[in-house]
């Protein structure tokens, strides 16, 4: 149903500032139905930079959400999302279904996401699939990593992937030492 009435409503594309460069955001209603990082070219000029729209409460409260995540102090966006719009089906939605899953400051496999989306085998699927994630960081595909050594590729490249591993990591650890007994 929600899906539906999502697809009657024309979506807002929004270009935010992000550590990681510019974040390409469209909102259709109250969901995010996609996310893209560091939009170039054509595609960057059908998202209006932020400052320049005028924002209802919900664009508000979801950029600060992301505003927050960027400086450790968010471990969940809690922002809905519909893979819908992007026509996600079968084992590639179960991939990703598997992937938001993944708790904040934690990795996952490719083989483990592709075993927990029904295909204990298709470990290279499951990395195509994430490659071409539609909604990264709501998604977390940084959080699925090789079985083996290194990080693994990501959407956006290693730098970036990287640089979101980090920074939830040391947020984790904050978080813990600040829970920790006294």
């Amino acid at each position: 149903m929600a899906e539906e009435s999502a697809a009657a409503i024309e979506p807002v594309r929004l270009l935010i500032p992000s550590p990681i460069g510019n974040l390409g955001l469209e909102l259709t209603g109250e969901t995010v139905t996609r996310l893209v990082i560091v939009p170039r070219g054509r595609e960057r000029k059908t998202f209006t930079p932020f400052e320049k729209t005028k924002l209802g409460d919900f664009e508000i409260e979801t950029l600060g959400r992301f505003s927050e995540y960027f400086a450790g102090a968010r471990r969940d966006l809690d922002i809905d999302f519909d893979l819908g719009p992007s026509g996600v089906t079968g084992f590639s939605r179960r991939v990703l279904t598997e992937t938001a899953k993944i708790p904040f400051g934690k990795t996952r496999s490719y083989q483990a996401v592709a075993a927990a989306a029904g295909n204990p085998e298709g470990y290279r699927q499951a990395l195509a699939v994430l490659l071409a994630n539609p909604l990264p960081i709501v998604v977390p595909c940084h959080r699925v990593v090789t079985s083996r050594s290194g990080i693994g590729s990501y959407i956006a490249g290693t730098r970036k992937k990287n640089w979101l591993l980090r920074l939830e990591r040391q947020a984790a650890r904050r978080s813990a030492s600040s829970e920790a007994p006294r």
